[in-house]
């Protein structure tokens, strides 16, 4: 059985357990094994260095379908445990240090994590939980590869490694490396109990516990001037077009702003919040009200929701309103600017050049530069005569 001792330490009872280091593993001050265990003694083991979690009845989420992999597992446990260490691919573990007992055949292990093998871990935590071969008290046993190392960054790499083969999403891997967190901590400066999703684990519901990150980035990106994206290698600063319509490739271009660091990426987190907070503005404002725009939702006369197509391209044109100030950035409108003059662009460019249609619109970079056009004017004018803005 397994048993956890204190927080950060774990007895696993194995049955099997070599110690296969390399040497370049033992230059590195590392050490793996490898061995195979009881499948009870697993049960208890945390994931959370993981980049996704059993996926199927996540523990405070959503329920979400079993996938072929999840029946696959179910069906060898039920039908033929005697095969499963066979025919299951076991689990990887990590943990910062470890002792191995050959007496006692147990490995105690500080601060240990499956990295890859947590559907298996779910679909055995339900194979025990139904009682399944109870009575004859089958325990079946499960491989195991064991990873010793303190090297954080490593378990972060070995984890996205391990999980590839399952098509990891991109949100779980940036949030497993970290490059979410200082976005999170600016998000929550005004917005206190918000959580970014950072895997794709965090399923976003209209609790508001976790905010969608990838639109959250998307929105982001649009805002962004185009002298400050024109720091992003071959990147067109002068469409904003991909971040209506590539959700992924922003998330990936987040990533390389990350690690390069620097001016853009300062830029992007003291963006970030106000970007959302026009984003949520604009998602139901009432100007559109008799704008006679087929796509918007309404209930009662109230304007419910703008599709994003028509949204994007608005938020665009309030890059041209950003600006920067003793290090710090934000969206200075000029006072004698207004929403409606916006929102009558925006309707034109929806019945003229999208023919009606918001996905059109949210692709179209004829849309973004007629929108953009307004603002600029607004934007010049405001500097040549020193016109008073606002926040």
């Amino acid at each position: 059985m397994a048993t956890k001792i204190k927080r950060d330490a774990f007895v696993l009872d194995y049955r099997v357990c070599r110690n296969i280091s390399s040497p370049e593993d033992v230059e590195a001050g590392r050490r793996v094994y490898s061995g195979q265990a009881a499948a009870s003694a697993v049960l208890l083991l945390e994931d959370d260095e993981n980049v996704r979690e059993y996926l199927v009845n996540a523990a405070g989420k959503q329920k979400q379908s079993s996938t072929l992999v999840h029946q696959a597992i179910r069906k060898t446990l039920r039908d033929h445990p005697d095969q499963f260490n066979i025919l299951n691919g076991g689990m990887v573990i990590v943990a910062r240090g470890g002792k191995i007992d050959d007496t006692a055949k147990s490995l105690t292990l500080d601060s240990p994590s499956i990295i890859n093998g947590s559907q298996t871990q779910g679909e055995l935590r339900r194979y025990f939980d139904e009682g399944v071969d109870k009575e004859a008290g089958f325990n079946p046993s499960i491989k195991f590869e064991l990873i010793i190392t303190d090297d954080s960054d490593l378990i972060a790499e070995v984890s996205i490694a391990r999980n590839f083969q399952n098509d990891v999403r991109p949100i779980s891997i940036a949030g497993r490396r970290g490059q979410l967190d200082d976005l999170e901590e600016a998000m929550q400066r005004r917005l206190p109990t918000m959580m970014l999703r950072k895997s794709e684990s965090d399923i976003v519901v209209d609790d508001g516990r976790y905010l969608d990150t990838e639109k959250l980035i998307q929105v982001t990106f649009a805002l962004m001037p185009e002298k400050v994206l024109s720091e992003i290698d071959r990147l067109d600063a002068s469409n904003k077009v991909f971040t209506y319509s590539q959700k992924t490739r922003c998330l990936k271009l987040f990533q390389r702003v990350v690690d390069e660091g620097g001016p853009v990426y300062d830029a992007f987190i003291q963006l970030a919040p106000i970007a959302w907070s026009l984003y949520e503005h604009w998602k139901s404002h009432q100007g559109f009200k008799g704008t006679r725009i087929r796509s918007i939702t309404r209930e009662d006369g109230k304007i419910i929701e703008v599709p994003d197509g028509v949204i994007f391209p608005i938020i665009a044109a309030h890059a041209e309103f950003v600006s920067k100030v003793q290090q710090a950035w934000d969206v200075r409108k000029p006072n004698v600017f207004t929403d409606d003059e916006l929102i009558e662009a925006a309707k034109q460019a929806y019945m003229e050049i999208a023919d009606h249609n918001p996905q059109t619109m949210g692709k179209s970079k004829a849309c973004y530069s007629t929108l953009a056009q307004i603002t600029s004017i607004y934007a010049r004018f405001a500097r040549r005569t020193r016109t008073p803005a606002s926040v």
